[in-house]
C-alpha cells in the first residue's frame, strides 16, 4: 500500500474498497452497515467542519468520550487535516484531565457528554464543543458545513509527511504525572505492513470495539488497523449491550485484556451452576477434556465433548470467532488453558503507548500462550544487561512532549527504547518476568519479582486482586481483594453479608489463607507471602488505585493503605 499517512491509507481503502461494510454502527434495533464509500464522505465532512473551526495543520484537538462511531471520525478528519489529536480516558477525573489539555497546548476539545465538557469548560483559549450531543455539536455542523473541495482535502492530506506527529497519547502513568508520547504516521503504517504480511487477517475480518478508544490498543489494533485491511468494525454501546452485540455482529476477532477474559470465565463458570447436575458433569468433564487436549496430553473423548459442550460456548462469541487478542497485562495460564478447551485461541502480544500498541504477537499457528510472542518484522528487540527489554525502530515514539529530559532518559543514545520491563527470550519467543522498578528488594537483600507470584494469586477463584509487598522487610506480603460474588457463591453463609462483614467472617480468612498458602508451595522460600490483609474495597479507577488501563499504581495503593501494611511488616 502507497501511502505515506494514516490520511492518505484511509483514502486509498475507502477508494479500494467502497461499497464493503467498513463499520457496524449501533442502534436500538441492532447493527447498520456503513461503507467505505459513506465513511470517506462523512470524515470529508468532519474535516470541513474542523477547518470552519479555525483547525489547522499543527493543532493538538483533545477527543474527551466514551466510544463511538463519531470518535473514529473526528480522529479520521483530524489525520487528514494534519491535526494531531490527543485522547482522554472518560474515567479520568477532571484535574487529571485539565492537566493533559493545558499540557498539550490544545485548541479544541471535543467532549462526548455534557459532563465530559464540564470538566474542562473553565480552561481558558480552549475551546470546548460537543462531539454528538444535539445542539451545536461537531457532528451536526458537519451536516452543515461548506464541504472542502476534493482537489484541496486531497492536496492537504498529501502535504502530510511519515515524520509528521499524529497522536500524542499520554501514558497513564503508574508513577508521577502522565507523559505525552509523541508517535507519527511512519510507526502506524510499518506496523500495518508488517501485519499484513505476517498475520492472517484481511477483509473478511469484523472486529469489535469495545475498549476504551483512548487506549493505544484500541486506537492502533482496533480502529487504525482494520481500515488498513478493508475489514469491518463493530461498534459496541458497552458492556450491558455486549453479549447481545456479540451474537448480532459475529466477530471474527476481538481485542481484550486478561481482565474481561476472567470476568467471562467467571460467568460462564458460575452460569453453570444453575444447570441440572448431569449437564454440570458433562460440562466439567468436557473442559478436563478440553484442557487436557489443549496442552497436548490424551484426551480421547475430547471430540465429542466438544461437539457436546464446546460448540455452545463459541456461540457465545458469535460462532465465527477466529482469535482473541490479549494485551495491557499478562495472560494468566489458566485463562489460556480454560478458553484453550473450547477451541477459542488468545494470541498474547506485548507493547506499549510508546511503541504504538502491540510490536511482538503470537502467531496463530505457532502460539505460546507463555509467552507474548514473536516480534513482528521491521521490530528491534534486545534484552539488556539488567534485564530490561530494548525496542528500536520506526514503530517507536518521537519522544515525550515538551520533555526533554525524560525523553533522553527513555531513548538512548543508539535509539533504544528502555521500556521498564524486566523479560527474557525462549527462543524467537519473548517472555516478560517483571517491572524494573516493581523488583522487591527485601531486608536480607534478596530480589523478588512481584508480578508473578501476584499472578498466581489472582488465578484463583476467589482472588480478585493482589499486590504484593517487601521492599526492605523481611518477607513479602500481600494486600488482597477477594473475588466476592465467588465466595458467596461458594459460601452460602456468606450470601447476605456485605464487604466489610464477608472480609472481618471466618469462613473468607481461612478459606483466602488456604488459596495464599497453594501458592507459597510452588514458589521460593523468599518469595513467600507470609502475611497478607484482606481489603474489602475493590481498586478503581476513580478511586486512584488503578490506572485508566487497569494496572495496579503501586504507590498509591502503598500510600492508600500504608498503616495495613506496617502491621504487616512487624
Amino acid at each position: 500500500m502507497e501511502a505515506k499517512s494514516l490520511g492518505q491509507m484511509l483514502g486509498i481503502r475507502c477508494n479500494q474498497f467502497a461499497d464493503r461494510t467498513a463499520m457496524l454502527l449501533p442502534t436500538k434495533e441492532g447493527f447498520v452497515p456503513f461503507t467505505y464509500r459513506e465513511l470517506h464522505e462523512t470524515v470529508r465532512r468532519y474535516a470541513s467542519a474542523l477547518r470552519e473551526l479555525g483547525v489547522k495543520k499543527g493543532d493538538k484537538l483533545v477527543i474527551l468520550s466514551e466510544n463511538c462511531p463519531e470518535w473514529a471520525w473526528a480522529d479520521w478528519a483530524c489525520q487528514t487535516l494534519g491535526v494531531v489529536v490527543v485522547p482522554i480516558y472518560p474515567t479520568l477525573p477532571a484535574d487529571q484531565a485539565q492537566y493533559i489539555v493545558k499540557d498539550c497546548e490544545a485548541k479544541v476539545v471535543l467532549a462526548g457528554a455534557p459532563d465530559q465538557a464540564e470538566k474542562v469548560e473553565t480552561l481558558k483559549g480552549v475551546r470546548v464543543l460537543a462531539l454528538r450531543e444535539e445542539g451545536g455539536s461537531l457532528d451536526e455542523l458537519a451536516k452543515k458545513a461548506d464541504e472542502i473541495p476534493m482537489g484541496e482535502w486531497e492536496r492537504g492530506i498529501a502535504a502530510i509527511e511519515p515524520d509528521d506527529l499524529a497522536t500524542i497519547i499520554y501514558t497513564s502513568g503508574t508513577t508521577g504525572l502522565p507523559k505525552g508520547a509523541m508517535l507519527a504516521h511512519r510507526g502506524f503504517l510499518m506496523l500495518f505492513d508488517s501485519i499484513l504480511r505476517t498475520l492472517p487477517l484481511g477483509e473478511t475480518d469484523t472486529f469489535l470495539c469495545f475498549l476504551p478508544m483512548s487506549h493505544v490498543f484500541e486506537r492502533t489494533d482496533g480502529q487504525y488497523l482494520p481500515i488498513s485491511l478493508g475489514a469491518t468494525i463493530a461498534y459496541s454501546k458497552g458492556l450491558a449491550s455486549l453479549t447481545k452485540e456479540i451474537a448480532a455482529s459475529q466477530p471474527t476477532v476481538m481485542l481484550v485484556v486478561p481482565r474481561f477474559l476472567e470476568a467471562t470465565m467467571d460467568k460462564i463458570v458460575d452460569s453453570l451452576r444453575k444447570e441440572k447436575p448431569m449437564k454440570q458433569k458433562l460440562f466439567r468433564l468436557a473442559l478436563d477434556q478440553g484442557t487436557k487436549h489443549f496442552n497436548g496430553e490424551f484426551a480421547p473423548l475430547s471430540w465429542l465433548t466438544d461437539m457436546l459442550v464446546g460448540k455452545k460456548i463459541r456461540l457465545r462469541f458469535g460462532g465465527r470467532l477466529r482469535f482473541f487478542v490479549s494485551g495491557g497485562a499478562a495472560l494468566p495460564k489458566h485463562v489460556a488453558e480454560f478458553y484453550g478447551a473450547w477451541k477459542l485461541q488468545i494470541l498474547q502480544g506485548y507493547g506499549l503507548t510508546e511503541t504504538y500498541s502491540g510490536v511482538c504477537i503470537n502467531f496463530p499457528d505457532r502460539n505460546r500462550p507463555d509467552t507474548v510472542g514473536e516480534p513482528l518484522e521491521g521490530v528491534e528487540v534486545q534484552i539488556a544487561p539488567d534485564g530490561e527489554i530494548l525496542f528500536r525502530g520506526p514503530a517507536r515514539m518521537l519522544g515525550y512532549y515538551n520533555l526533554p529530559k525524560e525523553t533522553a532518559e527513555a531513548i538512548d543514545e543508539d535509539g533504544w527504547f528502555h521500556t521498564g520491563d524486566i523479560g527474557m527470550f525462549d527462543g524467537d519467543y519473548l517472555k516478560i518476568t517483571d517491572r524494573k522498578k516493581d523488583l522487591l528488594v527485601l531486608g536480607n537483600g534478596k530480589n523478588v519479582a512481584p508480578q508473578p507470584i501476584e499472578n498466581k494469586l489472582r488465578a484463583s477463584p476467589f482472588i480478585a486482586e493482589a499486590v504484593v509487598l517487601g521492599d526492605g522487610m523481611d518477607s513479602c506480603v500481600a494486600l488482597i481483594i477477594p473475588n466476592f460474588d465467588h465466595l458467596k457463591t461458594q459460601l452460602p453463609a456468606l450470601k447476605n453479608l456485605d464487604n466489610e462483614q464477608i472480609v472481618d467472617s471466618g469462613e473468607a480468612r481461612m478459606l483466602i489463607k488456604k488459596e495464599v498458602d497453594k501458592v507459597n508451595k510452588t514458589l521460593a522460600g523468599f518469595e513467600m507471602v507470609k502475611k497478607h490483609a484482606i481489603l474489602a474495597k475493590p481498586f478503581t479507577i476513580e478511586s486512584g488505585e488503578l490506572t485508566p488501563s487497569y494496572k495496579v499504581k503501586r504507590k498509591v495503593v502503598l500510600e492508600k493503605y500504608k498503616e495495613r501494611v506496617s502491621e504487616l511488616a512487624k
